[in-house]
Order: C-alpha cells, then structure tokens, then sequence
C-alpha cells in the first residue's frame, strides 16, 4: 500500500505518541505495582525485575545526572527539528521517517522519567512499593529523578572455566543488563537504521542545509 508522504509528518506523531504511551504504561506498573528489587520470573530466560538507574540505557552511570539530562533534552530538541524537515521536504523513505520517529519516542521517555518521575512519585526501596506523591512531593527534586528499568534477559548462564584469566570459576550471565521499552525502542531502530538505510543516512546531510 503506497502512503502519500504528506501523511508521514502524522504518522510519525502517532508513533511517537503510542510508543510513549506504551513506555509509560509499564514504568508506572511497575513502579506502583513492585517493590525495588523484585523480580517476576516470566520464564527461565525472561523476568521482569525492577530496577532504578541515575544514568543511561541499561544502567550505564558514566555521566552526571543533570548533564545527561540535560543531553537528553538537546538531542530529542534536535531529532525532533530534524525530523520535521525530512517530513516537510518529503525527501525520505516512510521507513526512515519510523525509525527517526522510534528513536525519538525512546529517547523522550526516559527523559520524561528523569524530568517528572523525582516529582510526582515516592521513593521506591526494597521494602516499600512507591505511589503517587502529589506533583512536587516526591523523592527528588526536577532533572533528577530514577529511570525505570525492568526487562531482563538472563539468556545464557554458566560458569567460566577455571583456566580463564581474572574471571575463571565466577558465573557469568548473558544477557545481564536490565533495560525498559524506551531502552528497546532506541536500540532496535538504530540498528534498522545500520542495516537498511545507510543511504538515507549518507543524504541526511542535507535536511540541516
């Protein structure tokens, strides 16, 4: 089916505005609904285990907390204008006007959990499930709230032969980083991006011109 390309600039709206939705969706269940710490297990390779980190996707933390938000808000700022001018100049792919549209809602929901989440929720411990603290009582202050983590995917777990140097005879889990919605978005549309739209990223040079 051939979409007209002055449809792209609300299909991407709507991607972006589900996905957000979706994001924010499991983070508040989770976040309401578990106590920090604790897992569901889904399946032997697959649980659903809550976490909070102060930095970047799976739980990376090399970055302050106000600077990465702050990086944050430029580069959705940027994606943003961007996207509206390859809408506007309908000079790309729909699938290209996607994947920029999935980046987008990905990036902007971990930051709305920086932004807001410090505001508007209590401190999730091991012991306590956090609920709604009123907007501006919660447990941290604007820019610093927790991102909420919770995919993990313990695919392979085993133990490493004694004979491998520093970590010979510990365990040893793959995939082990836990991660969010926003997180999955970001990752599998810039890989699309890698794999299929080399020549489309080579021209997007020109939508800053």
């Amino acid at each position: 089916m051939n979409i007209d390309r002055k449809h792209y600039g609300w299909i991407a709206a709507a991607v972006v505005v589900v996905l957000l939705v979706i994001d924010q969706v499991i983070k508040i269940e989770v976040k309401t609904g578990m106590a920090l710490g604790e897992a569901i297990r889904v399946t032997d390779w697959f649980y659903i285990d809550f976490v909070e980190n102060n930095g970047m996707a799976y739980g990376m933390t090399f970055i302050n907390k106000v600077v990465l938000s702050l990086f944050r808000l430029v580069a959705i700022t940027a994606i943003g204008w961007l996207l509206c001018r390859i809408v506007r100049r309908r000079l790309f792919s729909l699938g290209f006007v996607l994947c920029l549209s999935v980046i987008l809602a990905g990036a902007a929901g971990n930051l709305i959990d920086c932004m807001f989440y410090g505001l508007l929720f209590e401190e999730s411990t091991y012991c306590h499930v956090a609920d709604f603290a009123g907007f501006g009582n919660g447990y941290a202050p604007f820019l610093y709230g927790k991102v909420v983590d919770m995919f993990y995917f313990p695919i392979i777990r085993t133990t490493w032969p004694e004979w491998v140097p520093v970590w010979g005879g510990t365990d040893y889990v793959f995939f082990s980083p836990v991660f969010n919605f926003a997180d999955s978005c970001i990752s599998v549309a810039v890989v699309i991006l890698v794999l299929f739209f080399r020549k489309e990223m080579e021209l997007i040079s020109q939508a800053w011109k």
